[in-house]
C-alpha cells in the first residue's frame, strides 16, 4: 500500500493549536527538510511506494498527511479539522483523494482528524476522541468504511491524537502509552490485542508511539530506541530517526505518513452516508 507524504516546503510553527507548538520556538527549516528526506529515503529503501502531495503556501501543517483522512480500499473519510487553521487544508485533501478515484465520505460538522485518530488493528478500526475528533463522529467513520470499531478516550492534551500514543504493529501487537488514556480505555487496549507493549510516559513524549511498521521494521523517532529489545524479542527491527523539528509542532514519523489505498483497489458497495 502506498504512503502519502507532503514535502515540508512551507512547514513551520505559525500558530499554536496543541501543547507542543510555540511560535517563539521556530523550526529549523533546513534541518526539517533533511529529517523529512531521510524518512522518505527510508521508505523507498524498504520498497514502499511513496505518493507526494503538492505543498500549498499558507498551509504549514499539510506536511502531516496522516491527518488528511483515513481509507480502506477505495473509500476514504475526509478529515473535518477542529481548528480553523487546518480546515483550510480540507479542499486540497479532497482533491488529492478525488484524483486517485477514491469514494469520499465526510463527517459533516463533526470534527474528525483522519488517521491521526483512526488506526486499524487487523480488521478493527480503533478511533480516539477527546481533543481533536468528536466521539459522535466515530460511528459515522465506521459506517463509511464498513468496519467494526473500538473507541478509546484520550485524556492527556500532550497526546491529542491517537497516533501520538498508540501504534498497531500487526493484527496481534500494539504499542501504547497508558498515561494517555482513560482507565476504561486502557482496559480496552489490553482486550483488543493479545500482545501489548506499554510505553513509559517519558518515552512516549518523545513520539516513540508515532511509528510506522513496514513488514518486520518499525520506523519511529530516536526516542523509540529504548524499545529496541522488546521489539527484537517479537521479531521487529527498529529504525529510529531524528524528528526534532516535527516534534516542535506535535508530530513524528506517523504524522508525516498516510497509508493510502492504491488507485483502482476495489471495495464492497456501500450505501451513501446519511
Amino acid at each position: 500500500m502506498p504512503i502519502l507524504m507532503c514535502p515540508p516546503t512551507h512547514y513551520g510553527v505559525e500558530y499554536e493549536i496543541n501543547p507542543w507548538m510555540h511560535i517563539d520556538r521556530p523550526v529549523d527549516r533546513p534541518r526539517a527538510r533533511h529529517q523529512w528526506e531521510v524518512l522518505l529515503s527510508t521508505y523507498r529503501d524498504l520498497g514502499v511506494e511513496v505518493v507526494l502531495a503538492d505543498p500549498i503556501a499558507g498551509l504549514p501543517d499539510m506536511v502531516f498527511t496522516a491527518n488528511a483522512g483515513v481509507s480502506l480500499g477505495e473509500r476514504v473519510v475526509l478529515s473535518r479539522f477542529r481548528h480553523a487553521e487546518r480546515q483550510r487544508e480540507e479542499p486540497w485533501w479532497r482533491e488529492v483523494f478525488a484524483q486517485r478515484g477514491m469514494r469520499i465520505f465526510d463527517t459533516g460538522e463533526l470534527s474528525f482528524e483522519g488517521a491521526g485518530d483512526a488506526l486499524f488493528v487487523g480488521d478493527t478500526l480503533v478511533c480516539g476522541s477527546g481533543f481533536r475528533s468528536d466521539a459522535a463522529a466515530i460511528p459515522l467513520v465506521a459506517r463509511a468504511l464498513g468496519a467494526e470499531v473500538v473507541a478509546l478516550e484520550l485524556i492527556d492534551p500532550r497526546f491529542y491524537h491517537l497516533d501520538t500514543c498508540f501504534c498497531p504493529l500487526d493484527a496481534r501487537t500494539v504499542l501504547f502509552a497508558p498515561s494517555a488514556f482513560s482507565p476504561e480505555s486502557r482496559d480496552l487496549v489490553h482486550r483488543l490485542a493479545p500482545r501489548v507493549i506499554e510505553v513509559p510516559d517519558g518515552v512516549a513524549a518523545g513520539f516513540a508511539c508515532n511509528a510506522m511498521p513496514v513488514g518486520d521494521v518499525v520506523i519511529s523517532s530516536t526516542a523509540a530506541e529504548s524499545l529496541s529489545a522488546p521489539l527484537c524479542e517479537i521479531g521487529y527491527h527498529l529504525i529510529g530517526l531524528p524528528m526534532s523539528e516535527f516534534i516542535k509542532a506535535g508530530g513524528g514519523v506517523r504524522c508525516l505518513s498516510l497509508p493510502l489505498a492504491a488507485s483502482g483497489e476495489s471495495a464492497e458497495p456501500l450505501p451513501p452516508a446519511a
